[in-house]
């Protein structure tokens, strides 16, 4: 799918020092660090290799053999005891070997058709992983923003209801309120007070969750709210659906599936 519709269209210059302060650079952040998603494109260089374990079984190999000796005969004498003048001997053999393994039957092709099939499976596996990080990191990034925006109502609550209390002990004494009134007010700042608690755990979950997914953040009030990102979509759900069917990971890795499996089955019968 051009790569997720190019990565959410990341049309952005971002210094390599700085942190995500907005929804693009967060996503691309995500995209470049993730450890899943860099760990997904390692399985493609394994893929890579076993193609090439593969494609060596159809290749000759050259066996490079050598070896080399020598004799002193200084110290050799002749039957009187005199020295024997005998040259140093120095044999020296080389070959080489070249083999071409026979055809040994279909299973080596089917072998190698399907580690070619793998590199497919793990490009389409990284592609799924890309956007499901993608989404992870939009969660992320809108959950915080949300946590923040919730702490800072639920603070505001709690201001309220503590000036609300204050304001109705001194009708008490004045004798403009009840009893009944105060500890309305007096249970009202204590459920205000337990919902900023809450709002506050909520921030630091949603700033460990941005971190893991995205990468670090210093302040998360610097994360700006305002999105303008320029995605080309669907216009019809019938365009969502055949764009769906080309480029959805899920049907490509099926299917990718299922051919490696009828690859499974020659290999099988070639034995």
């Amino acid at each position: 799918m051009k790569k997720l519709l190019i990565i959410f269209s990341l049309i952005i210059v971002l210094q390599t020092n700085s942190l995500a302060a907005n929804l693009s650079q967060a996503l691309l952040e995500a995209y470049t660090n993730n450890a899943e998603l860099n760990a997904e494109r390692e399985n493609i260089n394994v893929s890579k290799k076993n193609l090439d374990i593969s494609k060596s079984e159809f290749l000759p190999t050259i066996t490079l053999k050598g070896s080399k000796s020598s004799e002193d005969t200084s110290k050799l004498t002749n039957q009187d005891g005199t020295g024997a003048t005998v040259t140093d001997v120095n044999p020296e053999t080389r070959s080489v070997k070249i083999e071409q393994k026979i055809f040994q039957g279909f299973g080596g092709v089917a072998d190698y058709e399907k580690n070619k099939i793998g590199l497919v499976l793990a490009d389409a596996k990284l592609l799924q992983t890309e956007q499901k990080i993608l989404l992870k990191a939009v969660e992320a990034f809108s959950g915080l923003i949300f946590a923040k925006e919730k702490f800072s109502i639920n603070k505001r609550n709690v201001n309220l209801s503590e000036r609300q209390v204050e304001t109705d002990r001194i009708r008490l004494d004045r004798g403009q309120v009840s009893v009944a009134d105060l500890a309305q007010s007096e249970s009202s700042l204590a459920g205000s007070q337990a919902k900023f608690i809450q709002a506050k755990n909520n921030v630091i979950t949603a700033k460990l969750n941005y971190e893991n997914i995205i990468g670090p953040i210093q302040d998360s009030s610097d994360l700006n709210k305002d999105i303008n990102l320029n995605l080309k979509i669907p216009l019809t759900l019938e365009n969502a659906i055949q764009l769906s069917k080309i480029n959805n990971p899920d049907l490509i890795i099926a299917k990718l599936e299922y051919e490696q499996s009828e690859r499974d089955v020659q290999i099988a019968q070639s034995d």
